[in-house]
């Protein structure tokens, strides 16, 4: 307790701790809890299913663009420590360019974006167009109804990172099924999470030697041979790096593909303007970026490394800060009707891959992914509609990420 004869408590003293178990799958609604500490919170202390003590949790858009920016927050601190998470076992390792703090991850960073130009992903245009035409003339063939999940968004991200990184396509499944262990939510599953991680990163220790000593034409020959000056990536840096571009470069896309056909197919005015006015597909695209609620809470933590102040609050040095991208999309002090889906708004960065010195490098591959998917979908298929009651769409529950299980579509 306070003792009330000392100096008056500082607000960190007196923050009311919440218990945040970011548990909210109803399909895509945003989250109340979220929503609330948003508007009557913004800065607040958190408790999370794993991981020791509390955290603070930081909500507002210029408020999350401090935390990622400012150096006096660190990624890289929180190495060692069993910070408060969403998953049983953490995600991250060590060697991990999301670990790292300028200008470590500068170095990293600029090595991996040669692979990520965009003419580099004008030339991967070409072979995810060929792999989207395959995958809806499969759709095609099989007739109305077909699931999307199954036909396109579980496949498309897969196949296209796996050509990229040149993985061959007996090996591609078993990768997938790791990935998909780490990002469970449940505690039964740490073990098979530690089992999971290390087949990967095994997997990759024997895939990035051998492109070292015979590189191709691929994402991970490319990374093993970028210099930046005298520089190359060492042997661990570049296995998780392909690691993260495996689970990174298909996860998150796949779950987007569903969610923004699911968004595009419930509001049919919308998908007739889109059919329409095609050119009007990227912006839109990315409004449902900043709209759809796609993960459950937060990432990885930075570590305080000085007191700061944010909104008020005093933030001491050595504490945990989490931030949230989700309400920053949300925050109405820079969104002008947040909780609208609106194409046609002025356009703001949203905070979706991330921002600053982790802002996701491979967001220039899944934005061309979803440009090319959905404007050949809509294309193609001029009468797509969805083949089942909105309320009836079963929605994953067990990890991080929020998404359709199936998508029956009809045309």
């Amino acid at each position: 307790m306070h003792d009330a004869s000392t100096q008056a408590p500082s607000v960190h003293d007196k923050e009311t701790v919440r218990s945040c178990p970011f548990d909210f799958a109803q399909q895509l609604e945003f989250d109340p809890q979220l929503k609330e500490l948003l508007t009557e919170e913004p800065v607040s202390r958190i408790r999370m299913a794993y991981g020791e003590g509390e955290a603070w949790l930081v909500t507002r858009y210029e408020d999350v663009r401090t935390v990622t920016t400012d150096r006096r927050f660190s990624r890289g601190a929180v190495l060692g420590r069993d910070f408060p998470r969403m998953t049983p076992e953490p995600i991250v390792q060590a060697e991990s360019i999301n670990l790292m703090d300028p200008p470590a991850s500068s170095r990293l960073r600029s090595l991996v974006a040669k692979s990520f130009t965009p003419r580099r992903v004008e030339q991967m245009r070409e072979g995810t167009q060929r792999v989207v035409d395959r995958l809806l003339d499969g759709m095609e063939d099989e007739g109305s109804p077909a699931d999307f999940v199954a036909r396109i968004s579980s496949p498309l991200p897969l196949i296209t990172i796996c050509e990229a990184l040149d993985i061959p396509e007996a090996d591609r499944p078993r990768l997938r099924a790791h990935a998909m262990t780490m990002m469970n939510v449940g505690a039964a599953g740490k073990e098979d999470a530690v089992r999971a991680k290390a087949e990967l990163r095994g997997y990759f220790t024997e895939l990035t030697a051998e492109r070292r000593r015979s590189p191709g034409q691929d994402l991970i020959s490319t990374l093993a041979t970028a210099r930046d000056g005298d520089e190359l990536l060492d042997d661990k840096e570049l296995t998780v790096m392909a690691m993260v571009l495996l689970i990174t470069g298909q996860d998150t896309t796949t779950y987007q593909l569903g969610n923004i056909a699911y968004t595009l197919l419930t509001r049919p005015q919308l998908l007739k303007t889109l059919q329409a006015e095609p050119e009007r597909l990227p912006r839109t695209i990315e409004e449902l970026l900043r709209y759809i609620p796609f993960r459950k809470g937060v990432g990885i933590p930075r570590i305080a490394m000085e007191d700061v102040e944010l909104s008020g609050v005093t933030i001491k040095a050595g504490d945990i800060v989490h931030v949230s991208y989700l309400t920053a999309n949300r925050d109405p002090a820079k969104f002008d009707r947040p909780d609208e889906l609106d194409p046609d708004r002025p356009s703001i960065p949203h905070m979706t891959f991330g921002w600053g010195a982790h802002h996701c490098l491979g967001a220039p591959l899944a934005t061309m992914e979803l440009e090319v998917a959905f404007s050949t979908l809509l294309a193609r298929f001029p009468a797509l509609r969805l083949d089942a009651e909105p309320e009836d769409i079963r929605w994953n529950t067990t990890s991080i990420w929020r998404y359709p299980l199936a998508l029956p579509v009809t045309w």
